[in-house]
Order: structure tokens, then C-alpha cells, then sequence
């Protein structure tokens, strides 16, 4: 497997739509069981701003929502078919809930776009709901 170098700077993320989770509290369960190692996402294709991205994180959408993110760790190819995985921590750092469209793949999002982290002891149901979040949007009054 080919590792990519890291590169010092201001991260850039991405998102991607968590269309296998069942739930926020599953995505979390799965990377969770990756404990002590790495979870792996896999991409057809390496996104061409790759090197900004390691020190970003992984923005996971669920009901048009962006709910939490994981840290990426880096890059690296699979010899057997030439896709790349996502190597992210095991973990699912919750966000405040922020609308977001659902997309095939994955999209970038600059650090200045990306919802904050809830702060200890405040929990996702301190933030606003998806789904009020995402009418008000429509209503261009978020």
C-alpha cells in the first residue's frame, strides 16, 4: 500500500453522506469498534487536494445534516484494485447540527464552513433539529 506525505498548513475537510449508518449512535458504534487502529473509508479516487485534507476531518452527513466528524489521518492506496482508502481516527466528534444537501461521493468544505464542535456536556439535543434546521434554510432564514 502507498502512504501519502503530510503537509503542514490549514486543513481542508470533506463530507460524505453516512448512507449505511442506521443512526448517529451506530456511525459512532462503528468507528468505535475500529479502537486502537484506524477506520477505513474507501474512495474510488484520490481527491486532487488530498494534501491539504490530512489534519481535516471527515464531516459525516445524516438526514441532510452534517452531526459529527472524524479526524483524517491520511491516505493510502490498495494494491489490489488501485482505490484509496480514508484512514480516519475511530471516532465521532459531535458538531452542531448544520443542513447540508445530500451528495454521491464526496465534497470538500473549507474550514471556515464547517459547524463547530458541541462544547463538553453539550449534546446534539442542545442544537437544533435536522430537520427544523433544513425547513428554516429552505426559508432562507438560516
Amino acid at each position: 500500500m502507498r502512504r501519502l506525505p503530510i503537509l503542514a498548513g490549514m486543513p481542508l475537510h470533506m463530507t460524505k453522506i453516512a448512507y449505511s449508518a442506521e443512526s448517529p449512535a451506530s456511525l459512532r458504534a462503528w468507528l468505535e469498534s475500529h479502537a486502537g487502529g484506524e477506520a477505513l473509508m474507501t474512495t474510488r479516487y484520490l481527491p486532487t487536494r488530498h494534501a491539504e485534507m490530512i489534519g481535516g476531518s471527515l464531516y459525516w452527513i445524516f438526514e441532510h445534516a452534517l452531526i459529527g466528524r472524524s479526524p483524517i489521518v491520511g491516505f493510502e492506496q490498495r494494491e489490489s484494485d488501485g482505490r484509496w482508502h480514508i484512514r480516519l481516527e475511530p471516532r465521532l466528534i459531535p458538531v452542531q447540527t448544520k443542513p447540508k444537501r445530500a451528495h454521491q461521493g464526496w465534497r470538500y468544505l473549507k474550514d471556515d464552513d464547517a459547524p463547530r464542535d458541541l462544547a463538553e456536556g453539550e449534546s446534539a439535543g442542545d442544537a437544533m433539529p435536522p430537520k427544523l434546521a433544513r425547513e428554516l434554510m429552505k426559508l432562507g432564514l438560516m
